[in-house]
């Protein structure tokens, strides 16, 4: 059955940090997108039937949160790195849409518009006409040791 049969809610969120270690520079990117203190449950990229957007909302500190998501941890100085994810939605409520994570070396921009064709491409190979693509990015420039995360949470 799972955590949930089926969310019926998402919503996107994105954070970057830095730090001296890549754990914790990636930690302050879970805080900074407000999904820290919580226990991450990586999912695949599938998006529920007629699930709806919602503001993102507080968790309780050790919750188990559903999330697709993409990120990146970088040592070098000065080089940028971005994360981002889309949610194409389709046009038939009654079908699942899809959820594309991308991280890298990058602007947000770049990133962003690579998981944007992603998610256009994945609705193709369905025959799935799109009736909206969401996407949130973030970028970084690394200072210590930096990280980026992007990604949507399954309610």
């Amino acid at each position: 059955m799972g955590i949930k049969d089926v969310p019926d809610k998402f919503f996107l969120v994105a954070g970057k940090g830095d730090a001296e270690y890549g754990l914790n520079a990636f930690d302050i990117a879970l805080l900074n997108a407000g999904v820290g203190n919580t226990n991450l449950i990586r999912l695949s990229s599938i998006l529920p039937p007629n699930a709806k957007e919602i503001k993102p909302v507080r968790f309780k500190l050790g919750e188990l949160i559903s999330i697709a998501y993409a990120s990146k941890i970088s040592s070098i100085k000065g080089e940028v790195i971005a994360a981002a994810i889309a949610v194409a939605i389709p046009e038939d409520p009654l079908l699942n849409g899809l959820i594309m994570e991308h991280s890298g070396p990058g602007t947000a921009e770049e990133i962003e518009s690579i998981v944007i064709k992603k998610a256009e491409l994945g609705m193709q190979y369905r025959n799935y006409k799109i009736k909206d693509i969401k996407s949130i990015s973030v970028e970084h420039t690394t200072k210590d040791i930096g990280a980026v995360f992007a990604g949507a949470v399954l309610l």
